[in-house]
C-alpha cells in the first residue's frame, strides 16, 4: 500500500524492548531453555487463522525477533496495508529455535492488535467510499501504543486526528464552559497559537455553530447531532471550514452520516473497540 507513514524506529525498538522485558522477566524463557537445545534451529510462518484482514505492524514483529537474536531471519511475505484472506502466510522466520519461540507471543500480540485495528478501519472506510467523507481515529488509544494504533488506522485506509494535546487545538464543551462561551474560547485560542496550528471547536447545537461561523475556525466538530442536524449544519457551513461528525458513530449508521455531506467522521471505536485479529505462529516441520 502506498502513502503509508513510516513508523519511528526508535519508538518501535523502545516498545518492543519493554514488551520483551515484561514477557521474559528475570530468568528468560525457561520453557524453551528446558526443552530446546541451544543449538537447535527452526523455521516458522506467521499465518492468519479463520478470518480475513488487513496487515499492519510487520516492522514491529521483525524487530521483536531481531532483538532476541540477530541470527533470526525475518522474511515478510506481504506488506502493511495489504488485504489477506483466511490462512494467508504473512511472514516467515528462520534461525535459532529458542529465540524464535521466545519472541512468538510478543510479535503476535503487536500484530494481532494492529491488524485488528486496520481491519476494522477498512470496513469503516469502505462504508463511506462513495462519499467525500474520510474516517478518522481519536486519542482513545492504548497508553504507550498510540503511534502504532494510529499507524494501523492509516493501514486500514483511515486518517489520523491529532496525536496528542500539543499538535492542534481542539476546544471541547468543557473548555467552552470554563472559558465563558464559544466566542471567548475561539478568540483566546487565536491569540495564543502560531499560524501553523489548526483550531477546531466542538459544538452541540446549531446555535453554537452560528457563533463559530461568525467568529471563524479551521474545523468544527459536530458532536452527537442527528442526521437532520448534520445536513443543516453542512448547509450552514457551506465549505467555509471543515465539518467533522463525531459522537457514538458506529459501522451500522456510518453510511447515513457520511451522506449528510460532512468532510470527516471520527470514531474512538477504531482503536478502543477493534477486536484482535487471530494470527498464529506455526513451526514448519521437515
Amino acid at each position: 500500500m502506498t502513502n503509508l507513514p513510516v513508523l519511528n524506529p526508535l519508538l518501535v525498538e523502545d516498545a518492543v524492548r519493554a514488551a520483551l522485558a515484561e514477557d521474559l522477566g528475570r530468568a528468560g524463557d525457561i520453557t524453551s531453555q528446558a526443552t530446546i537445545p541451544a543449538s537447535a534451529k527452526a523455521r516458522a510462518v506467521i499465518a492468519a487463522r479463520k478470518k480475513p484482514g488487513v496487515l499492519a505492524g510487520l516492522d514491529i514483529a521483525r524487530k521483536t525477533f531481531e532483538l532476541l537474536d540477530p541470527a533470526l531471519r525475518f522474511e515478510a511475505l506481504s506488506e502493511d496495508g495489504a488485504h489477506f484472506g483466511p490462512g494467508a502466510l504473512l511472514a516467515r522466520i528462520e534461525g535459532p529455535a529458542r529465540a524464535l519461540l521466545s519472541g512468538e507471543r510478543v510479535a503476535l500480540n503487536f500484530l494481532g492488535r494492529l491488524c485488528g485495528i486496520a481491519t476494522m478501519t477498512s470496513h469503516y472506510a469502505e462504508a463511506v467510499a462513495h462519499t467525500k467523507a474520510k474516517i478518522c481515529c481519536t486519542r482513545k488509544t492504548t497508553p504507550g501504543l498510540r503511534a502504532f494504533e494510529k499507524y494501523a488506522v492509516r493501514c486500514g485506509g483511515g486518517m489520523n486526528h491529532r496525536f496528542g494535546l500539543d499538535d492542534a487545538i481542539l476546544i471541547k464543551d468543557n473548555h467552552i464552559s470554563v472559558a465563558g462561551g464559544v466566542v471567548p474560547a475561539l478568540r483566546a485560542a487565536k491569540g495564543f497559537v502560531g499560524h501553523l496550528v489548526k483550531i477546531e471547536i466542538e459544538v452541540d447545537t446549531l446555535d453554537q455553530l452560528r457563533e463559530v461561523l461568525a467568529e471563524g475556525a479551521d474545523v468544527v466538530l459536530l458532536d452527537n447531532m442527528s442526521l437532520d442536524q448534520l445536513r443543516e449544519a453542512v448547509a450552514m457551513i457551506s465549505g467555509r471550514m471543515k465539518a467533522e461528525a463525531s459522537g457514538g458513530i458506529h459501522l451500522g449508521g456510518l453510511r447515513e452520516v457520511a451522506e449528510t455531506g460532512v468532510d470527516l467522521i471520527s470514531s474512538g471505536a477504531l482503536t478502543h473497540s477493534a477486536p484482535v485479529l487471530d494470527l498464529g505462529l506455526d513451526i514448519e516441520i521437515g
